[in-house]
């Protein structure tokens, strides 16, 4: 069956991008972040595509069902931990690490009388005040998890970067020495760093990193692309023409009118729009690519289409592929163009789209 739209994930380029992380953070083990649907990429089909993730880190419980359920064997840490004693004995019995972040989960695993200890990660909010305990309640919650019946198979300690993408470091470097006299003489292992971090200050890599973004081949910083930063886009998002109409001068197109034609003008109808992720608010003259070649949009996003202005392209023909994003079209650019960032277009590909691992 003809797919009119779907997303290509390059399983080589997630495993590039793998290594070159694992050569900017050599002494750092990688947790490969996955939550989100991989962001965009397809849980299962990526989490696969990477046996040499020393762990996977997920949000939701279901997510961490979902991969033992498909075969995953590795470590898999669940961030947002669990909520109710059914959902820590679950836990449990898919052996994952859990994130700790709140009194109610030290609570929960001190009733907790299960067949196995288990590993634990003790969050401490630095400075994204999320989740996690401040740094005058660690102390207490570690001893407490320190005393649990059976003991903890393994406690760890993590924080979250609220700035790392910012140049200059000063708020990472404050979060840094809000943690550094937490866990001095513990001898613990720590996880700090997310992509920016990874990519830009060394000084957070720790025992353990925790890429998101930059796995799948994208920046986290605004004025950069994850080409210069030598990683390769795993997503192609591709569509396909489905009709050509011809506008005259004057005359508009799509729901509003709100682009006019400034001359006789060619378009390319496209099975794209929000119905498939695409925001509405992408503004006329953002660019797809077709044959190749630059095709500003033309009017606004609908459910199910967009237009392009082929005016000044060579030939094009029904059938004929459109890349949205990918190997060739930036998402970085993308983002820009729509006022948002690449993170909320790479995780609202809807469920329609297909996934195509290569």
């Amino acid at each position: 069956m003809m797919r009119l739209i779907r997303a290509r994930i390059d399983s080589a380029a997630l495993r590039a991008n793998l290594q070159a992380i694992r050569a900017r953070a050599p002494a750092s083990r990688v947790m490969a972040v996955v939550k989100a649907n991989a962001y965009g990429h397809g849980l299962v089909p990526t989490a696969l595509a990477l046996p040499d993730a020393d762990a996977f880190a997920v949000a939701r419980l279901e997510e961490a069902i979902t991969l033992r359920d498909n075969g995953l064997k590795r470590r898999i840490v669940l961030l947002e931990g669990v909520f109710d004693a059914a959902q820590l004995a679950q836990a449990a019995q898919l052996e994952l690490d859990l994130v700790v972040h709140q009194p109610l989960q030290i609570e929960l695993l001190e009733r907790f009388r299960g067949p196995r200890p288990l590993p634990l990660w003790l969050k401490v909010d630095t400075g994204m005040n999320r989740l996690g305990f401040r740094p005058e309640e660690f102390r207490a919650a570690w001893e407490r998890l320190r005393g649990l019946q059976p003991a903890p198979l393994q406690l760890r300690v993590l924080t979250h970067l609220a700035c790392a993408d910012e140049a200059d470091g000063g708020a990472t470097a404050e979060q840094l020495e809000r943690l550094r006299p937490l866990v001095a003489g513990l001898e613990v292992e720590l996880s700090i760093a997310n992509s920016a971090a990874i990519l830009a200050q060394p000084s957070t890599h720790a025992s353990w990193v925790r890429p998101g973004l930059a796995l799948y081949g994208v920046s986290p910083f605004a004025a950069q692309r994850g080409a210069q930063l030598g990683l390769r886009p795993a997503m192609t998002l591709e569509s396909t023409v489905i009709a050509l109409r011809e506008v005259a001068s004057g005359e508009r197109v799509g729901y509003g009118g709100v682009w006019r034609a400034q001359r006789a003008s060619r378009l390319a109808i496209v099975a794209a729009g929000y119905g498939d992720g695409l925001p509405r608010g992408i503004p006329s003259g953002a660019p797809v690519l077709i044959g190749g070649h630059r095709a500003p949009l033309a009017g606004r996003v609908s459910m199910d289409m967009i237009a392009a202005d082929i005016t000044d392209l060579p030939p094009v023909s029904v059938g004929d592929r459109v890349e949205i994003w990918g190997s060739r079209l930036a998402v970085e650019e993308l983002a820009v163009a729509a006022g948002t960032i690449p993170y909320e277009l790479l995780c609202g590909v809807s469920q329609r789209v297909p996934i195509e691992l290569v």
